[in-house]
């Protein structure tokens, strides 16, 4: 098969899984399917990264990241913050303290807003103009409406939080990041982990099987790409989402909506219905990693 794998920039590519999409359906939203025809992944046989046979154009891409309007993530506003205080605590522990830190991605800018809570001085580049727009005008935060690769900068953090798997050439994206990291930095990464339990029982339909994502990471084949590009893996945990109850349960609505309104209903009838939960599936990786010195 031809094609180079994104992880270690071998040739052995072999067919993975074939995901069947809904006619009709779109890629710009980050939920929903792309194209009526299937979307082939593949494996690589030297790291076992799993990527999309085929990438979306470039401008098909960055036109549908700038069009989401995700405003259902804004009522999950406690479990995001709750989720960016975890991933700072974390952050801090590889660096004498706060000082300049840069999200790449940072939707909202929920990470942002902790972030100066803490003391770092904060910005962000966000593709979505709604996100964007929003963490300017509702929280007063330093957030460039761009792509990663206009990001510029000098930081003593770079975060990519559920970022790298968007990536039709993460190399480049680390690339740029060394760019804006000072000497010592830090890069922050969380994403899918394809190679967990749960990934591989469900194949197809495990649930960060998402139409935008076109890169399909694990421990060892992201630790292969990072060492390409001059990165030492200093830390790897699970990285859990802080939502509510009512949140998850809703997620079910694509495997069996009669079961989705139903769990809902009942979580209600219990009133756990907001209540903030950490479910951790080990499905998905955080990562610490510092530029080697040259």
């Amino acid at each position: 098969m031809t094609g180079r794998c994104a992880a270690c920039g071998e040739d052995d590519l072999h067919p993975h899984l074939q995901v069947v999409r809904a006619e009709g359906e779109s890629l710009v939203a980050t939920t929903t399917a792309y194209g009526s025809a299937p979307a082939d992944l593949v494996r690589c046989a030297d790291c076992g990264h799993v990527q999309v046979a085929a990438f979306p154009a470039e401008p098909e891409l960055e036109g549908a990241y700038a069009a989401v309007d995700e405003g259902a993530y804004l009522s999950e506003e406690a479990g995001q913050r709750a989720t960016a205080a975890r991933a700072l605590e974390r952050i801090e522990r590889h660096l004498a303290g706060p000082g300049a830190l840069c999200d790449l991605g940072c939707w909202v800018g929920f990470l942002l807003s902790e972030a100066e809570r803490r003391g770092w001085r904060a910005e962000g580049v966000e593709p979505s103009r709604f996100a964007a727009r929003f963490a300017r005008e509702q929280l007063g935060l330093s957030v460039h409406t761009a792509t990663i690769e206009e990001a510029s900068g000098t930081f003593d953090c770079v975060v990519m939080g559920d970022v790298i798997e968007h990536l039709p050439d993460p190399g480049a994206g680390l690339d740029r990041v060394a760019a804006v990291l000072r000497p010592g930095g830090v890069l922050y990464l969380t994403l899918p982990d394809a190679g967990s339990r749960v990934a591989r029982l469900m194949g197809a339909r495990w649930w960060s099987v998402l139409p935008t994502h076109v890169q399909y990471f694990t421990r060892h084949s992201l630790a292969r790409l990072l060492s390409r590009h001059g990165y030492v893996v200093e830390w790897v945990d699970t990285a859990p989402k802080a939502f509510s109850v009512r949140y998850y349960l809703e997620r079910l609505e694509g495997y069996s909506p009669p079961l989705a309104r139903a769990a809902v209903r009942a979580a209600e009838a219990l009133r756990v219905a907001n209540r903030l939960v950490w479910p951790d599936f080990h499905d998905r990786m955080a990562v610490v990693a510092r530029l080697r010195s040259t």
